[in-house]
Parts: structure tokens; sequence; C-alpha cells
């Protein structure tokens, strides 16, 4: 077996509200994919698609989103340990919910927690100086 990680899918019950947070985070996707179901950008060589619940019913017509929505789980590195405190900032500024505020980690990394549109968590993190 030769599987090979191509497509990371969040599942999003508001496609325009879930792309203008990733927007934010840097993603680079163009305003028109607010109108569409299925959007796709890339990063890295592996894509990052959204799909709405609709589009996951027209072949799974039983799904429904699962409770708690811990669906998956980001993590976005940043530059410094400052720029970890200014991103918390400027995405809670912005009116998303922060789960954890940041905090200088045991495991050496300022780190914080922030959620997306439906829940799922989103990480900022950057190496404490040594």
């Amino acid at each position: 077996m030769n599987l090979r990680p191509a497509v990371i899918e969040i599942i999003a019950a508001d496609i325009p509200a879930s792309l203008a947070f990733y927007r934010l985070l840097g993603f680079d996707i163009p305003a028109a994919a607010d109108q569409e179901s299925h959007v796709e950008t890339s990063f890295g060589g592996v894509r990052l698609a959204f799909d709405d619940h609709t589009t996951i019913r027209s072949f799974d017509p039983d799904w429904a989103p699962a409770a708690g929505g811990d669906r998956i789980g980001l993590a976005f590195e940043c530059d410094s340990p400052a720029e970890v405190d200014a991103a918390w900032k400027e995405i809670t500024s912005a009116g998303y919910a922060g789960h954890l505020g940041p905090w200088d980690a045991v495991w050496g990394m300022r780190y914080a927690v922030v959620d997306d549109p439906d829940g799922a968590p989103v990480d900022l993190f950057a190496a404490l100086p040594q």
C-alpha cells in the first residue's frame, strides 16, 4: 500500500464564515469562493478542502455533524512568541472565539488556541527563546 497525504478536509456549517477565518490565518482563498459548497486551496503540497453539510449529505445522506465540534485540529507556527500574542489579539478582535489565551508552555513554546467558526481548535505557536 502506498498512501500519500493529499487533502485535509474541513466540514463547515457556514462556508463564508469558515473561509473568512482561514483567510485571516493566511490562506489565499478568493472572495468568489464564498458562494461555493466545495472549496480547495493548497499549502505545502497538500490541499485544504472545505465542504458544507449539503455536499457531505450528497453522497452520505445519513451524515450528521460530530458532537463537540472537534472534527479536526490545525496548528500554525508563528515567527516569535510576540507574534503568537499578536495573532491571538487580531483573531479574537475580529470576533472569533479564543479557546486558550497565550501562555508559555512547559515544552518550550508560546502557545494559544482559537476556535474556527465551527468550534475546531486552531493552535498558534512559536518556540520560546533558549
